[in-house]
């Protein structure tokens, strides 16, 4: 569910996002809360580059509370929020790679585990698989996610998006459309006139102010009565920006060629082009490259990227700090050391969420100071240590190997 889906090793008409007969469906049964939802996406993103490759998955509770926006010491949220997603069935009814049916069911998660600050969690197999496949499951960018309010507007939005590509959502019984929206177990929402009012309307509403697609309702009567309804799918021009690029125009920027060569994976390369800009990112593919042989280049240039490295930097190279006979300054150039490698060691989420995190915590010359320089803000030096110290308790110590290079 979340940013784009990396596409480099597809063919054909999946390289084009495509489909070609349908459109597969994963339809969640079940009532899940507006922050359960933010959390299977989170949750989706920080596992997508290894789904299928890696059985479990990891993120730190800090980092996964603030990408979903509730107090990160709120452990008894996060343990309801996971419990929730563990006990809530994914069922799917679609066509295999061979034209057979196929059905299935399985949990969202297969388990899930907190211990030392630290969220476990793994995917059925099976799921996993479908979650992969971009003919199956389309990721939704988290900058979209966050702006919605409602739960059920979020899961109109999830449901619309992954048919974004043929315009429309084909149609829905109301039974399917009331799971889909996790209100099946109501009464009172079989009454059309109620669903029409409390959630269809509303749900539209907000998708259409708050996402980067705009979507209109449209019903199938029997009679008098509504027995299916279906959405037309068209973008948003307004909003259109808040979407990551399909894949194909970054693709065709000539640092894309660089990156990928560095050994940056698709999506990665992608998304550090559309957030940072191609010169930009060339600037600093630029540096790392003029810096020699480097044990770790794609964590070296994520702290490149993120805290903005100059060829002709004169607070300290970061790389290679220089040997000094003062104390002090010899302390600063390790901390700022162990700080560079701490944040290129983190996933693109987690990196995201920690400078928010922080930056939430600064007011007037002490923000803008951070927001210049990141994580080597001088002005901000000893609020930064103690950030990384609490999340990494002994980062500093002096007996840890002095080898700090980006991870």
């Amino acid at each position: 569910m979340i940013e784009d889906i990396p596409k480099d090793q597809l063919t054909g008409s999946l390289r084009r996002g495509a489909v070609k007969k349908h459109v597969a469906a994963i339809h969640v049964s079940g009532k899940l809360t507006l922050l359960q939802r933010k959390l299977s996406n989170v949750l989706l993103l920080n596992a997508y580059d290894t789904l299928v490759s890696q059985q479990v998955h990891r993120i730190d509770a800090r980092t996964l509370c603030m990408m979903i926006g509730y107090n990160s010491n709120d452990m008894d949220t996060l343990k309801h929020s996971l419990r929730g997603l563990a006990e809530t069935v994914a069922e799917w009814d679609m066509l295999d790679s061979e034209g057979q049916q196929e059905w299935g069911v399985s949990s969202l998660l297969s388990y899930a585990k907190l211990k030392g600050g630290v969220c476990e969690y793994a995917y059925s197999p099976a799921l996993a698989e479908k979650l992969n496949d971009p003919k199956v499951f389309a990721l939704i960018n988290l900058n979209i996610q966050r702006r919605f309010t409602s739960g059920h507007a979020l899961a109109l939005y999830e449901n619309c998006y992954r048919f974004v590509r043929t315009g429309s959502t084909g149609w829905w019984s109301l039974e399917l459309f009331r799971r889909l929206m996790g209100v099946s177990d109501s009464p009172y929402y079989e009454i059309f006139k109620h669903l029409n009012a409390k959630i269809i309307k509303s749900a539209v509403a907000e998708v259409n102010k708050t996402s980067n697609i705009v979507v209109t309702p449209e019903f199938k009567k029997m009679g008098r009565t509504v027995t299916e309804i279906r959405f037309r799918i068209g973008e948003n021009p307004q909003l259109a920006i808040l979407d990551l690029d399909d894949g194909e125009g970054l693709r065709n920027a000539p640092v894309y060629a660089r990156l990928r060569a560095l050994g940056v994976s698709d999506r990665l390369a992608r998304q550090w082009i559309a957030e940072h800009g191609e010169s930009y990112v060339r600037q600093k593919v630029d540096y790392v490259s003029g810096q020699g042989a480097v044990k770790n280049a794609i964590g070296y240039l994520s702290a490149a990227l993120t805290q903005d490295f100059q060829t002709d930097s004169t607070e300290v190279s970061r790389r290679n700090p220089p040997v000094t006979s003062d104390p002090k300054l010899a302390t600063r150039v390790r901390e700022l050391t162990i700080i560079r490698d701490l944040a290129a060691g983190r996933t693109p989420t987690q990196r995201d969420a920690d400078r928010r995190l922080f930056q939430s915590k600064l007011e007037g010359a002490a923000r803008d100071d951070f927001e210049r320089h990141g994580w080597m803000s001088a002005l901000n030096a000893a609020a930064i240590k103690a950030f990384w110290v609490e999340l990494v308790p002994d980062a500093f110590d002096e007996d840890q190997p002095d080898s700090h290079e980006p991870s």
